[in-house]
């Protein structure tokens, strides 16, 4: 957001915005919540969800610096928000950044650039969940954090490590696959030597490249 405003606007933006600190597990925002405000998001992950009619819930995306979170333009939210590691979040009020998009089309280009950005992701993540199997499924999954928590190292071809931002059984609801499948595809990569596991949740990748053989790419 910051890079499409003048000195002026940013110093309003400023003044009217505030940092926050979101720990693991807590809810920023609830499946049609009114919308009050937006967020740059700043360090950690963000996970995104559907709630269905039954209670039963979905997740359907994931969000990692400097995403915007939020949806402009609506009074309700489409899509329930949580913290899926600890997550610092530049927030700003609904009003103001909506008066600002209005008035600087830099600014509304550049979010309406990054919501195309999520299109073109979730039509890829489609392609993986509706084609891939369980094992390319799990290394397109690595792939998507590694690219996102260690972005140098992922194009660099160099090691890359991270804590897993979900629980295995988060992975699994985000896969369509079981804890089972997730826990043995886990495996078979540490066993074949393309990943490193340690505590159940630090990942090495000690290969990005084949990595994404793996995953299909």
């Amino acid at each position: 957001m910051c890079g499409a405003l003048d000195g002026e606007q940013l110093a309003e933006l400023a003044r009217a915005s505030h940092l926050q600190v979101i720990p693991e597990g807590a809810e920023l925002i609830g499946d049609a919540e009114r919308v009050e405000s937006y967020s740059n998001v700043l360090s950690g992950v963000v996970k995104l969800t559907k709630t269905l009619p039954d209670g039963r819930q979905q997740i359907v995306g994931l969000q990692f610096a400097p995403d915007f979170l939020g949806r402009p333009f609506r009074e309700e939210s489409t899509i329930g928000a949580s913290a899926a590691t600890t997550v610092s979040l530049c927030s700003f009020p609904k009003s103001t950044v909506e008066r600002m998009m209005r008035e600087q089309p830099q600014l509304e280009n550049r979010l309406l650039r990054q919501a195309l950005d999520e299109l073109d992701d979730a039509r890829e993540w489609m392609v993986t969940l509706g084609r891939k199997t369980a094992a390319e499924k799990i290394a397109s999954f690595l792939l998507m954090i590694a690219r996102n928590i260690a972005p140098r190292a992922a194009r660099a071809e160099e090691p890359a490590t991270f804590d897993l931002p979900l629980t295995r059984s988060d992975i699994a609801d985000f896969l369509g696959l079981t804890i089972e499948t997730v826990s043995r595809q886990l495996t078979k990569l540490r066993i074949d030597g393309v990943i490193r596991i340690e505590n159940n949740r630090h990942i090495t990748i000690e290969n990005v490249g084949r990595l994404s053989g793996r995953a299909g790419d």
